[in-house]
């Protein structure tokens, strides 16, 4: 039987990679490393990747085995869920992870202006109720503006056709720089050893005969972003909070 989560709660505050900054919440009080995680922190120069929404961490700790000279952040807000990849990047003596707990609308009070290469998004929530709940909004856009290097890469990867095809109507009604794009990653023969890290949700989206879908783009640090007005069939199945609704107009 696994540990519980008061039981995990407690072993997060053991390792010294992961972050519950007291009073995260609070404009008045500072994150004592903002702008300073490669000096204070992984003490060196590597380009630092963010999964945003990580969950159980398998990305994070994917990543930073195949790049060792590239430092990578998993955030999320669900600490019980982040303490398998704390306690797995831990035990393996990982020195590039860390794990970050707040909520993705603060993030740019953790990092300081182009302090972050990439941010990986992975099977994120549609939120197709509501575009600026949507992590490829462009309200968080501009938030990721606030910490990306000009031009730095974002990464989708998303069970969800509605996201797909939310994210491909920002990006191409922005005219932002697409580097690859597809409907249906592993029947492309481009999931390459990155992409084919599986997370937790992706094993049983996989299990349920779903197709996986992938963008990766360019977010310029310059430019008016609008959303654009588009309407789009939801997803017909119901999974993890997620709930059948009828057609919706984005941008209203």
């Amino acid at each position: 039987m696994g540990k519980g989560k008061l039981a995990k709660f407690a072993d997060m505050r053991t390792y010294p990679h992961v972050f519950e900054p007291v009073g995260s919440f609070r404009e008045d009080v500072p994150f004592e490393i903002r702008g300073c995680w490669n000096s204070s922190f992984f003490h060196n120069d590597g380009p630092i990747v963010l999964e945003l929404g990580c969950g159980h961490g398998e990305y994070t700790v994917g990543l930073a085995g195949l790049f060792p000279d590239k430092n990578f952040i998993g955030v999320d807000i669900k600490g019980a869920r982040m303490w398998s990849g704390a306690k797995m990047s831990f035990e393996a003596g990982m020195k590039n992870v860390a794990f970050l707990r707040t909520v993705i609308e603060l993030i740019d009070r953790f990092f300081a202006t182009g302090e972050v290469s990439e941010i990986w998004l992975t099977f994120p929530d549609p939120q197709m109720k509501k575009a600026t709940k949507r992590l490829t909004s462009t309200w968080f856009m501009e938030r990721y503006r606030r910490i990306l290097k000009p031009g730095g890469k974002i990464h989708l990867k998303t069970d969800s056709n509605f996201m797909y095809t939310y994210t491909c109507a920002m990006v191409d009604h922005n005219r932002l720089p697409v580097e690859f794009r597809t409907d249906d990653l592993y029947a492309s023969g481009d999931a390459d050893h990155i992409l084919s890290i599986k997370t937790h949700y992706e094993e049983q989206w996989l299990e349920r005969g779903k197709t996986i879908k992938y963008i990766v783009f360019n977010l310029p640090a310059e430019g008016e972003l609008s959303e654009p007005d588009v309407e789009i069939e939801l997803d017909d199945y119901r999974s993890y909070g997620r709930t059948k609704r009828s057609t919706l107009q984005v941008g209203k």
